[in-house]
């Protein structure tokens, strides 16, 4: 993460010096009562969220496929009062006391860290990929004018902010800072070098790279890392070791013409979900005592996914580390859930709730739960199936894209016959059957986590 340049920071602590020493005093201190003048938050409205946010499918009304996810309508007449002083969704912004909004605190808006990609550096902390996703970030200028409208108060009339800052059309280059290798000794780094996303299209590519274990390892801990823009990065082991795409190849999961690339489609089948992230950044430990097994020689599958809204090119980018613990501190060996209904048939303009049951033929503790769906999916439940605690919902999640991940203080503990049940609410606003299926425009429901026997 990028600090903020001298020049920026320093042009942010004048202009906060300004607006609270300025010899240009008005009736309320800071704040033009002039009817003539157009209010901070009116242009905000004008030059930002209509144009950038309120777009069709994303912010524009509650009627967009995402709206489950975010909750959020930012579009003329209904932005102000679903921003201001109101709790965000993301889970991580709202666990340390970010609202959408929040007066006087730009650093505690979750508004201010979503459009400019330094303002995480504040807090060590990112909640979720800059916006617009998949698109232009948004001069520093009007970045600048947001965050004085929120420093002084947020106020929904009045001017308080230079109306002057939104013509500045020059835009922070953020240098991306992929992650440092583990040292010798404490890990291995899997990663997807830098690869082009060109004008308006979605990319999602894999390539299968080597661990460099040359023993088996014990893995307590995980961090993953893109570049802005993407919607998920995950990495696979295989079912069967013995039908493996070649070490190192780029492999698109469609065609120069947009078909299906057919034989990159049928590797997936062979996939078992090993780690990943929808988030920009991650770092995910495993209890104490618990870790992941990974024999000698493994190879990954790694998966990135890119969305370029915008007329030039976009770079792709992602890294995966993997920190081993010494065997003689795990008690117990972790496996990964991956329990996938694959029977979605979801009718056109329709919202319906799919469920599915998986039963173990063995006892198992389950240590974390998450999931996914795409942007048909408003809600994911997943319950306990069978027991005394038949029916019991152990997690929920309304954000398709950063689901939470679950990790139980205690374990679930599950017993032969027993297991686990996928409940999803999909909103069908296409004029379509969605069914399962690979790309964006399909559905997935699976319920991903880790367990232990």
């Amino acid at each position: 993460m990028k600090s903020l340049t001298f020049t920026r920071l320093t042009f942010g602590i004048f202009a906060g010096w300004l607006l609270l020493n300025g010899s240009a005093c008005t009736k309320s201190g800071n704040e033009s009562t002039d009817p003539t003048v157009t209010a901070s938050f009116d242009l905000i409205q004008q030059k930002i969220l209509t144009p950038s946010c309120a777009s069709s499918g994303c912010h524009a009304s509650e009627k967009d496929a995402s709206f489950a996810q975010h909750g959020l309508v930012l579009a003329e007449g209904f932005a102000y009062q679903n921003l201001v002083g109101v709790d965000p969704k993301n889970s991580a912004a709202k666990a340390d006391g970010l609202k959408r909004v929040k007066a006087f605190a730009s650093l505690e808006s979750l508004l201010y860290h979503k459009l400019t990609v330094t303002a995480s550096h504040h807090t060590g902390k990112q909640y979720g990929n800059p916006m617009p996703l998949g698109g232009q970030l948004l001069p520093d200028g009007q970045i600048e004018f947001v965050r004085r409208w929120i420093d002084a108060g947020a106020p929904k009339t009045g001017s308080v902010a230079d109306a002057a800052l939104l013509d500045d059309k020059t835009t922070a280059i953020a240098t991306y800072e992929p992650l440092a290798v583990p040292a010798a000794g404490t890990g291995f780094q899997l990663a997807i070098p830098a690869f082009a996303i060109q004008s308006n299209v979605e990319r999602e590519l894999f390539m299968r790279r080597s661990v460099g274990n040359t023993e088996a390892i014990y893995v307590n801990r995980y961090e993953t890392k893109m570049r802005s823009g993407s919607h998920h990065f995950v990495a696979y082991s295989f079912r069967d070791t013995n039908f493996l795409p070649n070490l190192n190849d780029v492999r698109d999961l469609h065609n120069a013409d947009k078909s299906l690339n057919l034989t990159t489609a049928l590797t997936m089948a062979n996939h078992v979900y090993l780690a990943g992230s929808q988030a920009q950044y991650q770092d995910y430990t495993f209890p104490e005592g618990t870790a992941l097994l990974i024999p000698a020689g493994t190879s990954l599958d790694l998966n990135s996914h890119y969305v370029n809204k915008t007329n030039g090119v976009m770079q792709g980018e992602a890294q995966i580390n993997l920190y081993t613990v010494d065997k003689s501190k795990v008690q117990q060996v972790v496996k990964t859930l991956d329990l996938n209904n694959s029977s979605l048939a979801i009718p056109a303009n329709k919202r319906v709730t799919l469920t599915k049951s998986f039963v173990f033929d063995k006892p198992r503790k389950v240590l974390t739960l998450t999931s996914h769906m795409h942007k048909l999916g408003e809600k994911f439940v997943i319950k306990i199936k069978g027991g005394s605690r038949d029916g019991e919902i152990v997690y929920t999640s309304t954000d398709w894209e950063h689901p939470d991940i679950v990790t139980f203080q205690s374990p679930i503990l599950l017993q032969k016959g027993e297991g686990l049940t996928s409940e999803i609410t999909y909103n069908n606003t296409t004029s379509k059957t969605v069914n399962f299926g690979l790309t964006s425009e399909d559905e997935m429901g699976i319920i991903f986590g880790y367990y232990y026997e």
